[in-house]
């Protein structure tokens, strides 16, 4: 890897963050830090982008002089600041303790594509479930480095010149066993297999989600305390919450009086807040209503059709191609 390859391992480290919102722009953020090359491309990443950045190395001397090589190296090559920690009795638990420091803080690991494969193939033998490693844990850890190999944080750092560790007991780990020998004879069979293992982690990891917009707006029906609320999904599909049942029906919006259809992506109904502005115009909707003579007191519950925060179309008085909008007898 050369400097400019480098570079390029920088921007999609950035596009990662950004992707998943992990770390705020120029935001703090502590590394944890075991001295290896992961770690280590992890901290002068994040340091290359511009966010400010500390270390944290957790110590639980279980290979003797190497684990005080490994601190020291932290301490003073990566400004790390090291902490003593007992000696777990599974991966999992020193995991486990390992997380347990400076929670109060943003932190971030340096878990490749590499470990999320791994990860994916344990799960897969161990549980039957392809689950992966999630960009950010619930505890607010993240992972910038998912989008990149074990080798390429080795060839970042051999490029740029930055020193790491090698942690001699890793070969006896469980990953170990998977990345020295199980991998390989995967590959032996189909040179996609990491590629495809790696595909399993957003299937089995990251479940789909509803667009926020949409979320947003369910999330409000189901919290209403009124006891019947309708919401527009778009798309000509609306909720309906009576009480606590939630249906889900496709056809016009019903409003009122209004029965309003569109096939335009994006448009929502709503009612007139003060400040809405006609969509490409200076107008407000509240001189609209003056000069169609609506009554003050039906302002408030005539529906408007809005594209975020413009008005696209006001029922009856301001129309627009893509909105159909057909005014019935007033409902008891």
């Amino acid at each position: 890897m050369d400097r400019m390859s480098s570079k390029a391992l920088q921007e999609r480290v950035e596009r990662q963050i950004g992707r998943h919102e992990l770390i705020e722009p120029g935001g703090e953020v502590t590394c944890l830090v075991s001295g290896g090359a992961d770690s280590t491309c992890l901290w002068h990443v994040l340091r290359e982008l511009g966010y400010r950045v500390s270390a944290l190395h957790v110590n639980h001397g279980l290979r003797g002089a190497e684990s005080d090589e490994d601190a020291r190296y932290c301490r003073e090559v990566l400004g790390a600041e090291v902490v003593e920690a007992p000696p777990g009795r599974s991966e999992v638990e020193l995991r486990r303790i390992r997380y347990s420091f400076a929670a109060d803080r943003l932190r971030a690991t340096g878990h490749t594509a590499s470990d999320q494969v791994e990860t994916v193939l344990y799960r897969l033998v161990s549980s039957g479930r392809a689950g992966g490693i999630k960009p950010k844990r619930e505890d607010g850890v993240v992972r910038p480095l998912l989008d990149a190999w074990g080798e390429e944080t080795r060839a970042y750092c051999d490029a740029l010149g930055v020193a790491y560790r090698e942690d001699s007991s890793n070969d006896a780990t469980k990953r170990g066993l998977i990345r020295a020998r199980i991998l390989p004879l995967l590959e032996d069979l189909d040179p996609r297999a990491r590629e495809n293992l790696l595909a399993l982690a957003a299937t089995g990891d990251e479940r789909p989600r509803l667009p926020r917009t949409l979320e947003r707006t369910l999330h409000e029906l189901i919290a209403s305390n009124e006891g019947t609320r309708e919401a527009d999904l778009g798309h000509g599909i609306r909720a309906i919450r009576e009480y606590d049942r939630v249906s889900l029906e496709h056809g016009p919006v019903r409003f009122g009086p209004w029965a309003i259809a569109s096939d335009a992506p994006g448009l929502e109904v709503r009612t007139w807040r003060p400040g809405d502005r006609l969509r490409g115009r200076s107008k407000k909707v509240q001189d609209v209503f003056v000069d169609a003579k609506v009554p003050k007191r039906e302002r408030a519950s005539w529906p408007l059709v809005v594209a975020g925060d413009q008005v696209v179309c006001v029922p009856g008085i301001v129309e627009d191609p893509a909105v159909e909008c057909e005014r019935g007898d007033d409902e008891d």
